[in-house]
């Protein structure tokens, strides 16, 4: 589905049919100052059944003659949400949040309306259509979203194409705004690639002294906190130096860490962004469990910025409605260049109720069981040598009964 909308844009754009109209809105409080400014162009490639059972595309340009009616500044850390109206009663609205140090675009709303005649002629299913995408992009407070390449939303029926965006929300009284741009816009050296994990360790490298300090981390929904995490990181990366590709560990440091992401009913993700190293953990449930399945990072490399990922994991992992705990190090190995040494790790990315850890369970290193394992191998062998001994006592008995003289 995700790659033929992505086809219906890429043929619209090569037949020059999507034009680069873009809106300006702003959002002022009671005291008419400006708490939101959006500046963006948009276009969304909709897939729709017709009358007859078959597909169609249609693509909606969003213009730059639209209202901000139902929009709201938020007060204190509260929510804030922008809406954009466009005619003919198609809506595009994002929902904000905050804390004291960064806010966050949390989720993107499209509504659009296949009563409209002139889109869809022939919808079969007519009436006002929502979809809703979840991002969760953390941006410090007095700073402006900015994005300037493309960048695609995709959901199930709907593709949405942004370009040339500026997005500023819980705007304060300051006279510099600085630019925090989005990783589309960063300079990159190569294309971004995903390492699948093997059997192949990273190439041993000399531990420093000082171990990471550990972290507390949260994502709110809302005013509420969703998911958990506390742990502290290092970094083994193989970085360019001088032209060289060198191996350096270092640690992520939780008082300069920004800490975001979601939560869903069946996958949540934490983000981590500490200067310009940024970490995904993706979490999943697996039957009555929840893992860690994914991990993204994205740091500079000495010469431009790499993005790794690993998506096969397996990691993590506890029943639902507890939390994870492991104090032993572990390796998580991200790629054949990149792994991470967790150490003190707690997480609970699901059920979290008024931002209190439920019960534990513990890693496999951290019970009982690790230790028993030694003496059990121990014991087998004990065992082995006590047989093979037994078995050659009787093979020479045996042996001297048939040699006895008659």
């Amino acid at each position: 589905m995700e790659r033929l909308l992505r086809g219906a844009v890429i043929c619209l754009l090569g037949l020059g049919l999507m034009t680069s109209e873009a809106f300006e809105v702003q959002v002022k409080d009671d005291s008419n100052h400006t708490c939101i400014h959006a500046s963006l162009s948009v276009n969304f490639t909709i897939k729709y059944e017709t009358e007859s059972g078959t597909n169609s595309n249609r693509t909606f340009v969003a213009p730059d003659d639209v209202t901000t009616l139902g929009s709201t500044c938020g007060s204190g850390e509260g929510a804030a949400l922008l809406v954009v109206n466009f005619k003919n009663n198609h809506s595009w609205s994002v929902n904000f949040s905050r804390n004291s140090t960064v806010y966050s675009i949390d989720v993107i709303v499209f509504t659009y309306n296949t009563n409209d005649s002139t889109l869809f002629p022939d919808a079969k299913r007519k009436g006002l259509l929502t979809t809703t995408k979840s991002v969760n992009d953390p941006i410090p407070i007095n700073e402006t979203y900015t994005c300037v390449q493309h960048k695609d939303l995709i959901t199930e029926n709907v593709v949405q194409d942004y370009w040339n965006v500026s997005l500023l929300a819980y705007a304060q009284d300051v006279t510099v705004i600085r630019e925090f741009h989005c990783s589309e816009d960063l300079p990159t050296t190569h294309a971004p690639t995903t390492h699948i994990v093997t059997t192949q360790s990273p190439k041993p490298t000399p531990k420093p002294e000082d171990k990471p300090s550990i972290g507390n981390y949260f994502v709110l929904r809302g005013n509420e906190t969703c998911l958990m995490a506390t742990m502290g990181l290092q970094l083994n990366a193989s970085v360019i130096v001088g032209g060289h590709n060198v191996w350096k560990l270092f640690n992520i440091n939780p008082n300069a860490t920004i800490s975001s992401g979601s939560c869903g009913n069946e996958s949540a993700l934490l983000r981590l962004h500490d200067s310009d190293t940024i970490l995904d953990f993706s979490f999943s449930i697996r039957q009555k469990t929840f893992y860690l399945h994914e991990v993204n990072v994205t740091f500079a490399n000495g010469s431009g910025i790499s993005h790794i990922s690993n998506n096969n994991l397996s990691l993590w992992e506890a029943s639902m409605g507890k939390s994870y705990l492991c104090h032993k190090e572990q390796l998580l190995i991200v790629s054949e260049d990149l792994s991470i040494n967790t150490f003190e790790v707690r997480v609970q990315p699901f059920g979290v109720h008024n931002a209190t850890y439920d019960e534990a369970e513990d890693c496999f290193a951290d019970s009982d069981l690790s230790f028993l394992i030694p003496i059990v191998v121990g014991a087998v062998l004990v065992f082995l040598i006590i047989l093979a001994f037994v078995s050659y006592l009787i093979g020479r008995q045996k042996s001297r009964t048939g040699y006895q003289s008659v």
